[in-house]
C-alpha cells in the first residue's frame, strides 16, 4: 500500500467501530469461540476458521500514530470481552489511546471521549458502518464516514474521511 496522505488539517482524535469496518463480520454472533492465535500469524476460531482484518486496517493505523495524532475504538458489541481479545490477537490493541466497548448508545461512547481525552467533536473523525451511528454521531458536531459493509476499511476511504475533516474544518474555522 502507498503512504496515505494527510491533509494540512487533522483531526485529533480518529475513532473507528470495529465490526464491519476492521473487520468483516459481528464478532458476537459470525465465530465460534474461543479465538486463538496460530504461530503463523492467523487467528482463528473454535472450529479454525480464520478471522481476518481488513488489508489496510494495519498500514493506517500505523500512519495515524506515526501523525501523532490519537486512535478510538467504539464498539456496541454484546460480546466487550471478544472484541478487545480480538484487538490483541491481531496485534492493533497497542495503536488504540482509548476504548469504548460495550452495548449501548454510541453517543455515550463518544461523550466519554470527549471527557477523557479533551477533543471536541469538531476535531473528531468517526468511521462506521452503521447509518444510525453516523446520523448520530453526525449530529453532535463529529465529521462521519460511512463504511459500506462489503468493503470495509480501505486507503481510499480513509484519505476520503480524512479530506471531509478537513473541509469540514476549514468551513467551521471560516465561519461558513
Amino acid at each position: 500500500m502507498d503512504s496515505i496522505v494527510f491533509p494540512a488539517i487533522v483531526p485529533a482524535l480518529v475513532v473507528f467501530d470495529l465490526d464491519y469496518t476492521l473487520w468483516p463480520f459481528w464478532v458476537d454472533t459470525h465465530y465460534d469461540l474461543p479465538f486463538k492465535k496460530l504461530s503463523n500469524g492467523k487467528v482463528i476460531d473454535r472450529r479454525k476458521r480464520e478471522m481476518k482484518l481488513h488489508e489496510d486496517v494495519v498500514p493506517i493505523l500505523q500512519a495515524i500514530k506515526a501523525k501523532g495524532i490519537k486512535i478510538a475504538a467504539a464498539s456496541r458489541t454484546e460480546s466487550p470481552p471478544d472484541a478487545k481479545a480480538l484487538l490483541k490477537l491481531y496485534d492493533i490493541d497497542k495503536y488504540f489511546d482509548y476504548k469504548e466497548i460495550y452495548p449501548g448508545k454510541k453517543t455515550t461512547h463518544f461523550k466519554r471521549f470527549q471527557d477523557a481525552m479533551k477533543v471536541p467533536y469538531e476535531d473528531m473523525l468517526f468511521f462506521d458502518d452503521e447509518g444510525r451511528n453516523i446520523r448520530d454521531i453526525g449530529a453532535i458536531g463529529v465529521t462521519c464516514i460511512f463504511i459500506d459493509e462489503d468493503i470495509g476499511l480501505t486507503k481510499a476511504v480513509f484519505e476520503d474521511g480524512l479530506q471531509q475533516f478537513a473541509k469540514n474544518k476549514s468551513k467551521k474555522t471560516q465561519g461558513l
